[in-house]
């Protein structure tokens, strides 16, 4: 019977690549998605993957959620991507509290929440993946991410702990640092630096 592997984030940008790629290779896949749900459902059509609604930021509906994948595909989680994020930039005088929440929230604490909420399955069946989606912000930093930028370097130490505490296990727990990648989210941040840059009357080369 084919491993179940679930992407958090899953029906957009990197998420689709990741979801996509595991079906590929043989996997049993589904995604999360909290916001989008028209992108969501298109996602699922074209794909072939189930997509379940919860907000990772939320303990007790990552229970209910991972349970719901669990029962749909027929049995625990053998593959965890954590990949879902966010971005509310902001230069740190002028951040909000908000601000910072939500990003520690959905980026950080969904890998806390997401881990624990598998961990203990994996554990008893002897074999687990975990990939906690970090970036290359979270090791040299950006302007105006403090929040984003504590969050990924947040993961990455994170991620160091639950690998040691469950190698004996059968389970690897990785983080990867993407640079950036044409998503929405990234294409966003350009077009606000683009701005920025062009009342300056600087010019912003684009790719």
């Amino acid at each position: 019977m084919p491993k179940i592997a679930l992407v958090t984030g899953g029906t957009r940008a990197i998420g689709v690549a990741m979801a996509c790629r595991l079906k590929k290779v043989g996997y049993n896949v589904a995604a999360s998605f909290h916001s989008d749900e028209g992108k969501a459902a298109a996602f699922s059509r074209s794909m072939d993957i189930p997509a379940f609604k919860w907000d990772v930021a939320d303990s007790s509906e990552c229970l209910v959620g991972v349970s719901e994948v669990s029962e749909k595909l027929g049995g625990p989680i053998d593959i965890l991507v954590n990949n879902a994020g966010i971005t509310r930039d902001a230069a740190l005088h002028k951040m909000t509290d908000s601000q910072w929440h939500e990003v520690i929230g959905t980026n950080l604490d969904s890998c806390f929440n997401m881990c624990r909420t598998v961990i203990v399955q994996m554990r008893e069946q002897g074999y687990g993946r975990i990939v906690n989606v970090a970036s290359i912000n979270g090791q040299k930093g950006q302007f105006g991410q403090a929040n984003y930028a504590a969050a990924k370097a947040g993961i990455i130490g994170f991620t160091k702990a639950p690998a040691l505490e469950s190698a004996s296990k059968g389970i690897t727990v990785s983080a990867i640092t993407p640079g950036y990648t044409a998503t929405d989210m990234v294409n966003a941040i350009l077009e606000k630096l683009s701005s920025r840059f062009q009342l300056a009357g600087l010019h912003v080369p684009r790719r």
